[in-house]
């Protein structure tokens, strides 16, 4: 993909200008390889006449969002996370009147899910508001909906016992022919809009971010621009919360966040 980079650019250029999502400050190398499956996808020869594709036929382009956007992720995924935020966090949330969480990112949105459940099992969710966003819309109608395949309530219901679950993951969703749909009462505390960490500003002031592996897609000048957001974004004593592969560098947190759990990639806001 080296020798496309001028028409990569050119690509991102006019994604920009046509539709405003900013994919410019995206780590090159891995949006490359998404690109490439996009042309493969829409059948398109070359960057190029992707870039034709895209500017002239919006489906098309909304086709080539959903593989330039990673939609990878589960209900209480990566369990010991959730057993973290649950055995170390909640205590300290109890205190405040009400609460306001935001997950970044947040794909289709078992993420924002999971944290409403906790809440709930806590006895914290009716003083608790969970921000989801994203930039991919198909993405967020899923997660507004709230249904996702029964096959998939097995993985959910293991995850969800081994994050220090409560009674039964069923007590939070119907199940419906072949799908599982998630209940109204975590629905009603849960916001799910878009945003963009390259371009949008803090929306509201939170006790809790929740951003995993999104971090790990930008640039070093786009991962310093989602960071001043989350340190504006968390009031004192805050809580971020970032993915498996991803640790805040030295230089990036000595000002604002000190590391509360090494191993689960939690940190909190001095």
């Amino acid at each position: 993909m080296k020798d496309d980079a001028p028409e990569l650019t050119r690509l991102l250029d006019a994604i920009h200008a046509e539709y405003h999502y900013d994919f410019r400050g995206y780590a090159r190398s891995s949006l490359a390889r998404r690109v490439q499956r996009g042309r493969a996808v829409l059948g398109c020869e070359n960057v190029p006449s992707l870039r034709e594709r895209v500017l002239s036929d919006p489906a098309a382009f909304s086709r080539l969002l959903a593989v330039l956007t990673v939609q990878v992720t589960d209900l209480f995924r990566d369990p010991a996370y959730f057993r973290q935020f649950r055995e170390a966090i909640v205590p300290t949330l109890r205190d405040h009147r009400t609460l306001r969480l935001w997950v970044p990112g947040c794909a289709t949105g078992e993420e924002a899910y999971s944290f409403a459940i906790v809440l709930a099992e806590e006895g914290l969710l009716e003083r608790s508001t969970i921000y989801a966003t994203d930039i991919a819309e198909e993405a967020l109608r899923c997660a507004r909906a709230g249904v996702y395949p029964l096959s998939r309530i097995s993985s959910f219901s293991e995850n969800h016992a081994a994050s220090g679950g409560k009674g039964s993951l069923s007590d939070y969703y119907t199940a419906r022919y072949d799908a599982a749909i998630f209940a109204r009462g975590l629905k009603e505390h849960l916001v799910f809009s878009d945003h963009s960490l390259a371009s949008d500003d803090v929306f509201a002031e939170v006790q809790l971010i929740s951003c995993r592996n999104v971090l790990i897609y930008f640039d070093a000048e786009l991962r310093q621009r989602a960071l001043s957001l989350f340190g504006r974004a968390l009031l004192r004593r805050g809580f971020l919360g970032l993915g498996a592969r991803e640790r805040l560098r030295r230089d990036e947190r000595a000002h604002a966040f000190a590391e509360l759990a090494r191993s689960e990639h939690w940190y909190q806001a001095e």
